[in-house]
């Protein structure tokens, strides 16, 4: 039960944190476990197909957003058009932040980067469903969810964070 608690807590951070002003201070957000029964089960998942006349391609960004989105570029194909968007206003704002606020994003795109396809479209659900609950209630909920893992020796909190994921290294080209 704390394992589950433990997993969805992380990925409400991770959804919450990233579809929030990245001027506001958030925790840092950790994936959760794909728990190991479901992944032996699960066939492995294929690589996303390149969306075709996705504008703006990589190479058709300037330099400074080809530098603020360097995280994202080994995904920047596979992105959706709404998706490029979002982040291209990120980059606007981007030379305007603090340098803590600089360091922030780039910390959130980083993690982000790393996630899975799937990781990526379970934390967007998980912000869907948070967001349609009443505040009270979701604060209520998060807040019993972080009591219970910060209850956990620090052993078991250990056990939780994911192990490297070898696929998620990405070629360089």
């Amino acid at each position: 039960m704390l394992r589950i608690l433990a997993a969805a807590l992380s990925l409400l951070l991770a959804a919450g944190a990233l579809a929030q002003n990245p001027l506001e201070p958030q925790p840092t957000p950790v994936p959760a476990p794909a728990p190991k029964a479901e992944a032996a089960k699960k066939a492995p998942a294929k690589k996303p197909q390149a969306k075709v006349n996705a504008r703006p391609a990589w190479a058709e960004l300037t330099a400074e957003q080809q530098q603020v989105l360097a995280p994202l570029k080994a995904d920047w194909d596979t992105l959706e058009p709404e998706r490029r968007q979002k982040w291209l206003a990120i980059a606007k704002r981007y030379p305007k932040m603090n340098a803590e606020g600089k360091e922030r994003v780039q910390k959130r795109m980083q993690a982000w980067a790393r996630l899975t396809p799937e990781q990526r479209r379970q934390a967007r659900e998980n912000y869907k469903h948070l967001a349609k609950t009443p505040r009270e209630q979701r604060d209520k909920k998060l807040r019993e969810a972080w009591a219970e893992y910060q209850a956990l020796p620090p052993s078991e909190r250990q056990s939780l964070v994911p192990p490297p994921n070898p696929d998620a290294k990405r070629p360089k080209h």
